[in-house]
């Protein structure tokens, strides 16, 4: 008898922005394949005999590659088992969460998506910057910045990004020359607001702010470092007005 597959989005670090529905997810799972940047407080509500398994991927060192990740949810399915695959922000914002449910679709396994809250809109709220503004952004765009240059010149509009009010980056900090430099050259202005927020819905996070021209620099000589978001647009500057959660201080690098 077939089980059950739960795709879930833990939120972006805060493990009080879990929603309901993905704690009782949580809680009723046999098995939980879990990413890098799930907040470890947030498998402490699993059953004490929940299995565990480390999804975690980042630069140089994986724990399970996509394909093998497909394999242990069909498997563990097709053994009758609860199981969650639970991911960082929400599972179809750069999560792979439509690939892992396809896959579950053509192995004939039922599945439920959780969404989850997702860190381009949770860590500039974080930061005291909304994405959108009466005054100042009526377009808000998500973009992955991860990925060769060449590639990222394939498949991204430089030109329609350009004329979208507020942008924020995933996975960003190793190619924020590249989108600083293709920004401008699209229009941009040189002086246009932008943010990095480092860690963001954690204790550990911290925002700096710079413009489109200095950010890439700002970076490096704040040390600033992944998982980060990027974020830029005319927003930042309301970051003056309703900053409101208390950061980490860090020494400079």
């Amino acid at each position: 008898m077939s089980g059950f597959v739960y795709i879930v989005g833990a939120g972006p670090g805060d493990p009080k922005l879990l929603t309901i529905r993905g704690l009782e997810c949580i809680q009723e799972a046999d098995v939980i394949l879990y990413d890098r940047l799930v907040n470890a407080e947030i498998l402490t509500h699993a059953k004490e005999d929940a299995e565990l398994i480390y999804c975690g991927k980042e630069p140089g060192r994986h724990g399970l590659i996509q394909e093998e990740i497909h394999r242990v949810l069909v498997d563990q399915a097709n053994l009758g088992r609860q199981v969650l695959r639970l991911k960082g922000g929400d599972p179809f914002v750069f999560g792979r969460g439509a690939e892992e449910a396809a896959i579950l679709r053509e192995a004939g396994i039922p599945f439920e998506i959780v969404p989850g809250i997702t860190a381009g809109i949770a860590a500039p709220a974080y930061a005291g910057i909304p994405v959108t503004h009466r005054d100042h952004a009526a377009s808000f765009a998500i973009v992955t910045g991860h990925g060769r240059a060449e590639k990222e010149q394939d498949f991204l509009k430089w030109s329609a990004l350009a004329q979208i009010d507020t942008v924020a980056f995933y996975m960003s900090i190793g190619n924020i020359a590249h989108i600083t430099k293709s920004l401008i050259a699209n229009g941009k202005s040189r002086t246009t607001p932008a943010a990095v927020i480092e860690w963001g819905t954690t204790a550990n996070q911290r925002t700096i702010t710079g413009t489109l021209e200095t950010i890439a620099e700002d970076i490096q000589i704040q040390g600033i470092s992944n998982p980060s978001m990027i974020l830029v647009g005319d927003v930042v500057g309301v970051r003056n007005q309703i900053a409101w959660f208390r950061e980490k201080e860090h020494e400079l690098c």
